[in-house]
């Protein structure tokens, strides 16, 4: 339980690091997108944890993942601003 705790929090820092980097210009500022990652992370293995029960170590990790890649992507914005033109224009 320790292990998939731990290996669910650096995957979650990882996946959060990783889309930082690429996307920054659609993020906030990386103090809430990394412990958003990780938090996403814990929290997916408790998920599948729970749902799943005592099934492996790599089903855990793939729900921690699929659950930290959600959340980080609840934190994007659009990519760049739409102008709307009346029609009085």
């Amino acid at each position: 339980m320790f292990l998939e705790a731990l290996g669910s929090a650096i995957l979650g820092l990882a996946l959060a690091l990783a889309v930082s980097y690429r996307l920054s210009h659609r993020l906030p500022t990386r103090r809430i997108v990394l412990p958003t990652g990780v938090a996403g992370g814990l929290f997916g293995a408790f998920l599948t944890h729970t749902a799943l029960g005592s099934v492996g170590f790599l089903p855990v990790m793939l729900g921690a993942v699929a659950l930290s890649a959600a959340s980080v992507s609840l934190l994007l914005r659009p990519a760049g601003r739409r102008r709307r033109h009346s029609a009085t224009v």
